[in-house]
């Protein structure tokens, strides 16, 4: 199967047009998924002129891919987050990821959008073969934070009679794109214009005035928000502090009312994660998620899917047949907030990046605190989420994740995958050395050769070839390229140098 999520059948804002020729506004947003969409919700409804521009289609991109779960506890666990930033910025994490799901409620029902919001339970379960005191110290870390929960044994899978389990109240589900095209439509009709396909190439400040150039044109603003999933305004200080991981979602059909309506989650690591979204009739849709690796670090799609799958039909009887299969990919932080403020490095430009598994929740609370910041109001989570942190207490997590990069440049000097392009099949694609050089050769399904260099055209880290989604990953910042070296995820700008066979 190709990899189409559950929700990619809508089409959020198909009448968006290319950029041609010079616009200006108040306010310009670059990316087009949730984070991008709300904030120019946020702005229109305060009175700011606004246009968003992605570099393809509106919501295309990672929030397409999501599960869409909305839950507001952290999504690395609590009590670990107690650890590495104190219970006071824990509990202020809580109350602004809650304050995202309030948001998105009072949306939906403000702007008459249909799009299966509603509220239930979540439930974090102890997982296979691991200890119940991870469970019991998450009860005493959520009860410190204050938020609701309550201690139970067993859950309605399999086997799990006697698991430990915690359930948390008041968390949410919905289909975030149908959301998007209900907010989309609520933008444009406060005036707010988007471009899509246009890729941004280049983001500077001048005097105070922030312009972005595209191939055909360009914008001149007051302000800037990069919501590009990793900035693209930032060349290398964040992204020292994210993680790419590639994550993987099926979707089953089930008899409706075989599974209790709920969010699910173990304490395997990596965890699995289970919610039901309704279908047509009688049949509703379990979206089972997990499997998780560092970005380009695997291309074993098939197996992870397979082991999903039976992890599934283990606990949960009433399965039916695959619908749906997807990857996405996820920024971890080191200290699970992300990077959400004034970029360092501009006065005028502000970022939202690094959802640590929690995109739709941080998309939704970024754009609340941008746009109190652009319009110059202080805001209590502004210290919490400051692009600029320094996170002196996630300095393990720091160290583990960044000896990708020192990993990843020793690769050069390493044989390439394959002898020859001559070994390359149609559908296939490999790291072939040419002397001091790595290619990054595909050969399409009609025999011609995409030849690419291999370096990362962000800072020249060495790529993989990820087979799901046919394409290019970098594993140190997230960089994704499609097989003519074009960018389809940032950080990455420019595309990947072309090789003559």
């Amino acid at each position: 199967m190709t990899s189409t999520s559950i929700w990619m059948d809508v089409d959020v804002m198909p009448t968006a047009e290319s950029l041609v020729g010079e616009a200006e506004c108040d306010v310009a947003v670059i990316g087009s998924g949730i984070a991008g969409i709300s904030t120019a919700y946020e702005l229109c409804k305060r009175g700011k002129s606004v246009i968003v521009i992605d570099r393809g289609r509106i919501a295309g991109g990672m929030t397409s891919r999501t599960s869409a779960h909305l839950a507001p506890l952290c999504d690395d666990l609590v009590s670990e987050m107690v650890s590495i930033k104190g219970l006071e910025a824990t509990k202020l994490f809580y109350d602004s990821q809650a304050a995202a799901v309030d948001r998105i409620e009072e949306i939906q029902k403000n702007e008459n959008i249909d799009c299966d919001f509603r509220r239930l339970d979540g439930y974090l379960f102890q997982g296979r073969d691991m200890p119940a005191d991870i469970i019991e110290k998450e009860l005493d870390a959520v009860r410190a934070v204050g938020a609701p929960v309550d201690p139970l044994t067993g859950l309605p899978f399999n086997g799990c009679e006697s698991r430990q389990v915690l359930r948390y109240a008041r968390q949410a589900a919905f289909h975030p794109l149908k959301y998007l095209a209900g907010v989309a439509k609520a933008c444009q009709e406060k005036g707010v214009t988007f471009f899509a396909n246009s890729p941004v190439e280049e983001v500077g400040e001048e005097e105070g005035i922030v312009t972005l150039k595209v191939a055909r044109g360009a914008i001149r603003v007051k302000y800037a928000v990069v919501a590009t999933n990793s900035s693209i305004s930032d060349r290398f200080a964040i992204h020292t502090k994210t993680a790419p991981y590639r994550t993987y979602v099926m979707a089953f059909e089930i008899e409706r009312g075989a599974l209790p309506d709920a969010l699910y989650w173990d304490t395997e690591e990596p965890y699995h994660y289970v919610r039901l979204q309704p279908g047509p009739g009688q049949t509703d849709y379990v979206l089972i998620g997990g499997e998780d690796h560092k970005s380009a670090t695997a291309d074993d799609a098939d197996i992870r899917f397979g082991k999903l799958e039976a992890w599934a039909r283990s606990l949960i009887s009433a399965l039916g047949k695959e619908t749906h299969r997807w990857s996405g990919q996820v920024l971890e932080t080191v200290d699970y907030a992300g990077f959400i403020g004034r970029d360092p490095g501009g006065s005028n430009i502000y970022v939202a990046m690094g959802d640590s598994g929690q995109g739709l929740t941080h998309g939704v609370m970024g754009a609340m605190l941008n746009t109190g910041l652009i319009l110059g109001e202080d805001h209590p989570w502004k210290d919490l989420y400051a692009p600029g942190r320094i996170p002196l207490k996630a300095a393990k997590n720091f160290v583990v994740e960044n000896t990708t990069a020192i990993k990843n440049f020793a690769e050069y000097v390493a044989p390439g995958e394959i002898g020859s392009l001559d070994e390359l099949k149609p559908g296939h694609g490999a790291i072939v050395r040419r002397g001091l050089e790595k290619l990054a050769a595909y050969r399409d399904s009609d025999g011609g050769l995409h030849l690419n260099s291999a370096s990362c055209s962000h800072i020249g880290c060495h790529l993989h070839f990820n087979s799901f989604e046919t394409c290019w990953d970098c594993p140190c910042h997230g960089s994704m390229f499609n097989v003519d070296g074009c960018p389809i995820n940032a950080p990455a700008i420019g595309p990947l140098d072309p090789i003559k066979e």
